[in-house]
């Protein structure tokens, strides 16, 4: 199911803890996989569309990334950067800086925080949520109803890219 293209350099993994108003996830750590895609061709986001796509990720919408801090308690969300860079922190007002750039995937479990800082001009990801999965964008301390969602929220089978390194495996399919 996964496809061809591969990471040149190893994923990162982040384990949050609650930060202030924002739950992250702490039983699923944030998964960074840079250069996970090796763009090409004149329609970029497609590309990534389609990878997404054929590991049972379907792509959602194609914009930039909100400059406020939030999270979804209704789906896990893989970003792939089409295009530009940009600095964001996840995990809440006091959480951790990462710099992303194209090609590069983000894997952001339910209940991440995240934020753009900045970026450069043109600056576009593609977003997409496994099969009945939805971004509900939240901007306050969640409920005992949404945390349960968080906990609750199904593990898919694959990971949204090829992860040869396995931290796909090793850190969410080991957690279901």
């Amino acid at each position: 199911m996964n496809t061809r293209h591969t990471p040149s350099t190893a994923s990162q993994v982040l384990r949050l803890q609650p930060d202030d108003w924002v739950p992250n996830n702490t039983r699923l750590p944030v998964l960074i996989y840079p250069h996970a895609i090796a763009l090409h061709g004149s329609d970029p986001a497609a590309q990534i569309e389609r990878t997404f796509e054929a590991n049972g990720w379907p792509a959602q919408w194609r914009d930039g990334i909100y400059a406020y801090h939030h999270y979804h308690t209704e789906g896990h969300e893989a970003l792939g950067v089409v295009c530009g860079q940009a600095r964001l922190i996840l995990g809440g007002p006091r959480g951790r800086e990462v710099q992303v750039s194209a090609g590069d995937v983000l894997l952001l479990p339910a209940g991440t925080g995240h934020c753009k800082l900045d970026c450069s001009p043109g600056f576009l990801v593609v977003g997409a949520y496994p099969p009945g999965q939805h971004a509900d964008i939240r901007r306050e301390a969640p409920t005992q109803a949404q945390l349960a969602c968080i906990a609750n929220l199904p593990v898919p089978d694959h990971g949204p890219v090829q992860d040869p390194q396995g931290a796909y495996q090793q850190h969410w399919l080991n957690q279901r």
